[in-house]
């Protein structure tokens, strides 16, 4: 075994038995030490280090839990085997020095603009939990999501979108993801295994809906919404629609439309799954009303979700079920975790409370309207009349039909070095198509019509 230095300048038992335990084992990966090698008695290296017998039991019990060494009755300790490529790698462990405060964090591809959303208030709302109910943090949240939480969103999305929801019948989850794979598991029990989506339409949720064993039929979709004359009849099933804001056609259902597709539901069994996902951002008249306060027969599934009003790194999104589906629910729940963050969960119940996410909404609508405004506005006025957009009365994207020799991925990576986040339509619907998605709501308003003028003449330029 050659020598081992440790120091001793540092007087922390602590840290010299790990000093100890880091060599040996750094020797042991290294071939230094082979295998079957017999290790010194404690007493013995004890001596030769000048440190105490404890320390050096701590340093050898270490690498005995952790398989490197093995000790025999009456002999001794001795190095194991580990395998002729067990220090692959060893050598990769961060320096000491180095610390997150070091760290340089990576820049976001994208332009962003910090007005979209008002940080500070959060950060109140944060320090209140912390400060006031860090006790609430020490268990985990509710399957269901915090009744805080969902007694606010039961408020907010009765006053703003006519949603008759009791606290009881609010699920919260992190994403679509999880509250779609609860849906499916409701779904399920309920004898319903087929699902009809709207064509074009978005494409995870079909994925969602295939992985989870459903039969998947596609409907067309005109302006006016999915065509009801197409849906399964005489068999229980689910349609998933988007009646306010039909991705990626813009398409909103008439009042008129939607008492039809409720009456489809109710003489066939059958559930109404609408996706509110941002109806909330419409920027010239007023929000069009929900399905769900339409429903009189307890046939709509209603899911809304935070990640457009808020900011996309909060993963919140939630659902309104139907009283027996909230049964099947609850009767299920404890099968599962929550896994959307339950500060994150109560710091939007006090943002609620105080009217902070209603005031921000009305702040987001006017910057958004200007915003998209200034885009259809910059394309007009640059591209020649190569460019057309569609879907410009809510969201915060556009969709762009660009006449162009170029793929759709080369335009978007023309955007993408001036800052500006687009992506081919069809990677995220069912759509064949050389159309772009552009996500206008984070670029800053002063700076929209110069890069618009600088991406088209780009595009152009072929």
């Amino acid at each position: 075994m050659k020598p081992i230095i440790l120091d001793l300048s540092n007087s922390d038992k602590e840290f010299l038995y790990i000093q100890l335990y880091e060599a040996i084992k750094a020797d042991i990966l290294s071939g230094v030490m082979a295998a079957g090698e017999k290790l010194p008695s404690l007493r013995s290296l004890s001596r030769e280090l000048g440190i105490s017998v404890t320390t050096t039991g701590q340093a050898y019990d270490q690498l005995l839990v952790e398989g490197y060494i093995t000790s025999r009755p009456q002999s001794g300790y001795y190095v194991a085997d580990i395998g002729t490529d067990a220090g692959a790698g060893a050598g990769n462990k961060p320096a000491a020095a180095d610390t997150l405060s070091d760290y340089t964090f990576e820049e976001p591809p994208y332009l962003y603009d910090l007005n979209c959303f008002d940080f500070a208030k959060w950060k109140k709302c944060a320090a209140r939990v912390f400060n006031d109910y860090s006790q609430l943090l020490l268990f985990e949240s509710d399957p269901q999501g915090e009744p805080a939480l969902r007694y606010e969103i039961s408020r907010y999305i009765y006053r703003s979108r006519g949603v008759n929801a009791s606290p009881d019948n609010i699920v919260i989850g992190a994403g679509t993801q999880q509250i779609t794979s609860h849906l499916s598991r409701i779904l399920v029990k309920m004898g319903i295994n087929h699902v009809s989506l709207e064509a074009p339409g978005y494409l995870p949720v079909q994925s969602m809906f295939r992985d989870a064993g459903f039969t998947v039929s596609h409907i067309p979709v005109a302006s006016d919404g999915i065509d009801i004359g197409r849906l399964p009849t005489n068999i229980a099933s689910a349609v998933y629609v988007s009646p306010s804001n039909q991705f990626p056609t813009g398409a909103v259902m008439p009042v008129g439309r939607r008492y039809q597709l409720l009456d489809w539901a109710d003489r066939n069994g059958s559930i109404i799954i609408e996706d509110d996902y941002d109806s909330e951002l419409r920027y010239f008249g007023k929000p069009v009303p929900a399905m769900q306060g339409l429903d009189k027969k307890s046939r709509v599934v209603y899911l809304g979700s935070f990640s457009s009003t808020l900011f996309p790194a909060v993963k919140i999104s939630y659902m309104v079920l139907p009283d027996e589906m909230a049964e099947i629910f609850r009767s299920i729940k404890s099968q599962y975790t929550q896994t959307c963050s339950k500060s994150e969960q109560l710091t939007l119940a006090f943002f609620m409370e105080d009217g902070h996410y209603y005031t921000g909404i009305r702040k987001m609508r006017s910057l958004y309207a200007q915003k998209l405004q200034a885009a259809v506005a910059a394309f007009g006025k640059y591209s020649n009349g190569r460019v057309r957009t569609v879907d410009t009365q809510s969201g915060i994207n556009l969709t762009l039909k660009v006449r162009s020799r170029r793929k759709a991925e080369e335009l978007c990576a023309c955007a993408r070095a001036l800052g500006l986040h687009m992506v081919p339509l069809s990677e995220i619907t069912d759509q064949e198509t050389s159309a772009l998605i552009f996500y206008y709501n984070q670029v800053p308003l002063e700076k929209i019509d110069d890069l618009i003028k600088q991406v088209a003449a780009d595009w152009i330029d072929d």
